[in-house]
């Protein structure tokens, strides 16, 4: 047992009444409140320690225009990026952010913002609800290992790694606070830019108030461009985030795919298919990842062996909750994880001794040809019953290549239609087999087999994960490293991106964003209560980076603009894998905005 596994169950014994009562953080730390808040909660407290000399320079409450690539800290005076106007643009579709800051050297009693109208010189208004005003939360988080060199491997004593509350997650509950004396406190404003909207400069205000009494008005300008984004639903940009279901039902603690279950879980996954996702994340198997997360994904289908040794499938859970995700807009893929999961034993009922049992067999074996034969055979049945056969995939992740070999022959025995997808190593071996192919952001598809994949319509993407040192979306991330992520796969003409984790909640997301196998932020990007981040809305800033550019690639090849095409990759050229941090993802990000405005 590692000394982690020690320490972890030391703090749980500890506080084991204390836990019946309130939270406790993933190593037993108490929280002080009920576990698992929904509505009100309170932030841990602040390791930092402000400073009594600088913070005796603010006599009243202030608050300014910043930046969205800077996270405030709690206990610092603001200083990067503060100006007294914002100015966004935005295309017809398009969601800009904001970001305002807060920070007084007294208390608040009331904080509380509103947003005034927003219209243009010639008379145009935006929609009273095209634009939100939300505080920011402040969430625990670490850092990269050691070494600097990615956020991978267990963390077994915290006290090794930095620990600080860091401004991520947006609020939209909060609609007033005390703001404690000697604190900053960061806003997020977002305006979602109607498709209708008469082009033009719209111009509006950020009203702070303590109380009814006006701390500032912050003027917020709009620029409007006549181009136009599709709706998320229309986006080309293929979106992978892997969602988790049964960490919904532990931490609303409802039962599992009860009408409780897909009523907490339906606004989460409306604010995924508004990102533009594509896919559906099945478990056709018991722990494909060997319960890597807080909460293991359990198998959506039952395996039943029959006392006469034959097999039986039962698809209820499967099909309620693709059905759930197809209502709520997400309906272009199903990945059905996994052939080869992490630890080769596959669990089912049987029937001779009424009890579950695992069998441990692996690829090239006649006892798993034997079990998948029969699962395959009867799963595609099913989903050409369904009308979802030609949308389903069969998915692995990050399996070698003489395995994915041996199950790929059992694949094509079973039903040589069937779609593969994987996420992992490029292999030129195996790689016209595959569908849907995600590779590790470091590596490369050569260009001749990028361009027949497309001409083929095949799905070729990458991946980050926790090896990443930048970029990343961890807790402590540059925050324009989300942004980044996508204009490196315009640079690279692929289809777009994948991260293993959209919602693998630790055991109190709201409060503590750090877990026990890799750094802080690692396992999920929104919070519970559909409250996003902002990590979350930079990433899908950048996904609507691509998708502009790949509307204006498609318009200059059609009009024959050459000149606008070079502008484009030349845009690009910056967006290297290895610059970063010396080069900081914001200024790249930044300059490319300045072109990408432009057109």
């Amino acid at each position: 047992m590692t000394r982690f596994s020690i320490l972890c169950l030391l703090g749980l014994f500890s506080t084991s009444m204390l836990f019946a009562q309130n939270g406790v953080t993933q190593c037993g730390t108490p929280t002080g409140q009920p576990r698992f808040p929904l509505n009100t909660y309170q932030e841990l407290p602040d390791p930092a320690t402000p400073s009594a000399e600088e913070w005796a320079t603010v006599s009243t409450p202030k608050a300014s225009w910043g930046s969205i690539d800077y996270r405030y800290a709690k206990r610092m005076i603001p200083t990067k990026g503060l100006q007294k106007v914002s100015v966004l643009q935005g295309w017809r579709g398009e969601r800009v952010n904001a970001q305002a800051v807060v920070w007084t050297g007294e208390d608040i009693q009331n904080l509380n913002l509103s947003l005034t109208g927003f219209k243009s010189s010639k008379g145009a208004v935006l929609p009273a609800d095209a634009c939100t005003a939300a505080f920011m939360r402040y969430v625990m988080t670490d850092q990269l290992n050691l070494n600097g060199k990615g956020g991978c491997g267990n963390r077994p004593d915290h006290s090794l790694f930095d620990s600080l509350l860091v401004a991520d997650m947006i609020d939209p509950d909060l609609k007033s606070m005390k703001l404690p004396a000697r604190t900053s406190q960061p806003i997020w404003v977002q305006c979602w830019i109607p498709q209708s909207t008469t082009p033009g400069m719209y111009k509006g205000n950020l009203l702070v108030k303590d109380g009814e009494k006006l701390i500032a008005s912050l003027p917020l300008e709009i620029k409007v461009s006549s181009r136009e984004l599709p709706q998320p639903s229309e986006w080309a940009y293929h979106l992978d985030l892997w969602q988790n279901p049964f960490a919904v039902a532990r931490y609303y603690q409802v039962p599992l795919w009860s009408q409780a279950h897909m009523d907490a879980m339906r606004p989460l996954m409306k604010m995924l298919a508004d990102a533009g996702q594509k896919i559906i994340t099945t478990s056709i198997m018991h722990k494909p990842w060997n319960g890597q997360t807080e909460d293991y994904f359990e198998s959506m289908v039952t395996w039943l062996k029959r006392a006469d040794g034959t097999w039986a499938f039962d698809y209820t859970v499967f099909d309620r909750w693709v059905e759930f995700m197809m209502g709520v807009g997400i309906n272009k893929q199903i990945n059905c994880y996994s052939m080869v999961p992490w630890k080769l034993s596959f669990q089912y009922f049987d029937q001779a001794t009424n009890s579950l049992q695992f069998v441990t067999t692996a690829p090239g074996e006649p006892a798993y040809e034997e079990m998948w034969m029969a699962m395959l055979t009867s799963f595609a049945k099913h989903l050409k019953e369904k009308g979802w056969f030609d949308i389903c995939t069969i998915a692995m992740d990050e399996r070698p290549m003489e395995v994915m070999q041996k199950t790929l022959k059992v694949i094509r025995k079973a039903d040589p239609d069937f779609k593969v997808s994987l996420a992992g190593n490029y292999h030129e071996q195996i790689e016209k087999d595959l569908y849907d192919y995600c590779i590790a952001i470091g590596q490369n598809f050569p260009e001749d087999v990028r361009i027949r994949r497309a001409a083929e319509n095949k799905r070729t993407t990458y991946y980050t994960c926790c090896s990443e040192a930048h970029p990343n979306t961890f807790t402590f991330s540059d925050p324009a490293e989300a942004v980044w992520i996508s204009f490196y796969s315009s640079k690279k003409h692929l289809d777009g991106y994948l991260r293993w984790a959209y919602n693998s909640w630790p055991l109190e997301p709201l409060l503590d964003s750090r877990f026990r196998s890799w750094a802080g932020g690692d396992t999920y990007l929104v919070y519970p209560g559909a409250r996003s981040c902002l990590r979350f809305e930079r990433l899908i800033e950048g996904i609507q980076a691509h998708e502009k550019i790949r509307i204006l690639r498609q318009e200059f090849q059609e009009k024959g603009n050459e000149a606008g095409l070079r502008k484009i990759e030349k845009m690009l050229v910056p967006f290297n894998l290895g610059d970063m941090p010396e080069i900081p993802a914001a200024t790249t990000v930044n300059r490319a905005y300045s072109i990408l405005n432009s057109f």
